[in-house]
C-alpha cells in the first residue's frame, strides 16, 4: 500500500506540474499508466479464473465427500434400527456431519483467501515495479 501511495503521489505531481501541453517523456508516462492498468486487470482477471477452476474442483470434491458420509452415516441407522433411537447413536450422527461441515467450511475460507492473493499478485507486481522505476528518477 505504501508503494501504490508513492506511486499515486508521484504521477499525480507529473501531472500537475505537465499543464496542458505535456513533454513528450510526460505523454509516454501518461499513456503508460492506462496501458499498465489494463492489463493488470486482464492479468488478475486470469489469475482469479484460473484459480476459481481450482477451488470449484475442490469444493466438488469437498461436497461429494461430504454427501459420502452423510449416506454412510445414514446407512448405518439403517443397518442398525437400534441406533437410531440411541442417544449415542443420533450423537455420532450429528457430529461426523458438524465436523465435515465445519472441515468444509475452513478450507473454503482458505480457498477464498488464496484466490483473493492471486488476483492482487499482478496488480502488487506492477506497483512495486512502479514505485521502484518512478522514484528511482
Amino acid at each position: 500500500m505504501m508503494a501504490s501511495a508513492q506511486v499515486i503521489h508521484h504521477r499525480a505531481g507529473r501531472l500537475v506540474m505537465a499543464g496542458v501541453i505535456p513533454g513528450e517523456r510526460d505523454r509516454r508516462e501518461f499513456a503508460l499508466m492506462g496501458q499498465e492498468k489494463l492489463e493488470a486487470v486482464v492479468e488478475s482477471t486470469q489469475a482469479v479464473a484460473t484459480r476459481a477452476m481450482i477451488i470449484y474442483t475442490q469444493i466438488g470434491t469437498l461436497a461429494f465427500r461430504q454427501l459420502l458420509n452423510g449416506a454412510a452415516g445414514m446407512m448405518k441407522f439403517v443397518a442398525s434400527p437400534a441406533a437410531l433411537l440411541s442417544a449415542n447413536g443420533q450423537a455420532d450422527l450429528l457430529r461426523g456431519a458438524i465436523n465435515g461441515s465445519s472441515a468444509m467450511a475452513s478450507q473454503l475460507s482458505n480457498a477464498l483467501a488464496h484466490l483473493a492473493h492471486h488476483g492482487l499478485k499482478p496488480i502488487h507486481t506492477r506497483v512495486k515495479g512502479n514505485a521502484k522505476r518512478l522514484l528511482g528518477d
